[in-house]
């Protein structure tokens, strides 16, 4: 039997440190060669760790949650027939950089989808109706199955509901029991969470991307009367397998034809090197809230789209990235981002800028207002848009025109039909 050292091999594309995920293994436990021992997440992806052969884990690295380098010790093994530690070339490090889940940049941050291989996951049908899964590591289930316990009814407390074990610990606790008449006591329960994992990556970039980038947002009224009219027209005339027409397309159609007038706000800026790319392309990301946080998927050069065109995508791209199917390169690549969040939108709102991009458009609610017009107030439907800018590249005054200029595309909606209309005034 030799003991054998095994470092955290590189992960690819240059990272040099990662976050511990999750363990699969503990001390003593058997494993085979390429069984997962751990997962761990990086900027841009998750990654799970295989054992680079057979054998018995002595000692693991730091708990879930810690950063560590790559080329530390990661695991300790004894395994059966091995020449010397020194002779193990895969617990040097030095083997190809593994395979990786791709995931990318919320509206505001690249948030990580991670891979959910080494998890047994259940669908579980509640009263409600809803379904939810299970989530637990394997040393988990097995522990739940050692003490006769039905893990599909357990609760999870670990991140994104996974059952860990404290949780088994916990399962049929008996609760404090009141009595009739029984005077009820104040609940002093406080309960601590490490951030970890997706939610401090994304926490991490906000913070950096505030930081680094001289924010100011601009709000512009838009009364859309005619161009709600024109969407609920379009909709009812709208052929079997036509997607159903919401604002977003028509805003998007909008943006498209104001980015020809202002292209600079369809830039990447890369602070370290002071370098501005200018891309002619529109490339228009989408935030969306999906079970793994907020993701931005891209609709490439939008502007050879029509309505019909936008609306597909939209929905193809969103449906992608909620079921954690988009690939790389539907995550990225970004030249400026809408954020909306639809009838939830509210009044005003200051949406945080998808770096490296120097704008972000983000859409209110519409509700209908009281608008003077021809001597008497008439109800209109009036919903505002709340963008910002990356000072250092985009000036008050520039911003001020672009969004008018999408706002004069929406209030007349004819417009959005007639391209080129505006170009070199």
């Amino acid at each position: 039997m030799t003991t054998i050292k095994f470092n955290l091999p590189d992960v690819g594309e240059g990272i040099a440190e990662v976050e511990i995920s999750e363990w699969m293994v503990s001390p003593g436990d058997t494993v085979s060669e390429d069984d997962i021992i751990c997962s761990v997440l990086t900027d841009k992806a998750a990654v799970e760790i295989p054992s680079p052969f057979d054998g018995t884990i002595v000692a693991i690295g730091p708990e879930a949650g810690s950063i560590m380098a790559v080329g530390s010790l990661l695991v300790t093994f004894d395994v059966e027939g091995a020449e010397d530690e020194s002779d193990a070339s895969t617990a040097s490090g030095e083997q190809p950089p593994l395979e990786t889940t791709p995931s990318q940049p919320i509206a505001d941050s690249p948030p990580i989808e991670e891979s959910e291989a080494p998890f047994a996951r259940v669908d579980v049908v509640e009263s409600s109706g809803v379904q939810r899964r299970i989530l637990a590591a394997p040393s988990v289930r097995q522990r739940a199955r050692d003490m006769n316990i039905d893990i599909q009814l357990v609760r999870g407390t670990g991140p994104e509901g996974r059952v860990v074990h404290a949780d088994l610990d916990n399962f049929g606790s008996p609760g404090a029991a009141h009595s009739r008449g029984q005077v009820k006591q104040p609940d002093t329960t406080v309960t601590t969470q490490k951030i970890t994992g997706i939610r401090r990556k994304i926490g991490s970039i906000l913070q950096d991307t505030m930081q680094r980038i001289p924010h100011y947002s601009y709000v512009e009224e838009i009364d859309v009367t005619e161009l709600e009219k024109l969407r609920a027209k379009l909709n009812q005339s709208r052929k079997p397998d036509q997607p159903k027409l919401t604002m977003l397309p028509f805003i998007m159609k909008g943006l498209v034809q104001a980015l020809k007038e202002f292209p600079q706000m369809a830039s990447r800026y890369n602070d370290v090197e002071q370098v501005l790319e200018q891309h002619a392309g529109a490339h228009i990301g989408m935030a969306a809230q999906t079970d793994a946080g907020l993701l931005v998927p891209v609709i490439r050069h939008a502007e050879m789209l029509d309505l019909w065109g936008l609306a597909g995508q939209i929905l193809s791209i969103s449906e992608k990235a909620r079921s954690g199917k988009a690939t790389r390169d539907e995550l990225s690549g970004s030249t400026i981002t809408i954020s909306s969040l639809g009838p939830l939108g509210g009044i005003v709102t200051t949406p945080v800028i998808n770096s490296p991009e120097v704008a972000i458009i983000g859409v209110n609610k519409m509700a209908t207002r009281p608008v003077w017009e021809n001597g008497a107030f008439v109800p209109r439907q009036i919903m505002n848009l709340s963008s910002s800018f990356d000072h250092r590249i985009i000036d008050g005054w520039e911003a001020t025109q672009f969004i008018q200029c999408i706002k004069n595309k929406l209030e007349c909606p004819a417009m959005l039909f007639i391209d080129g209309l505006g170009e070199g005034q």
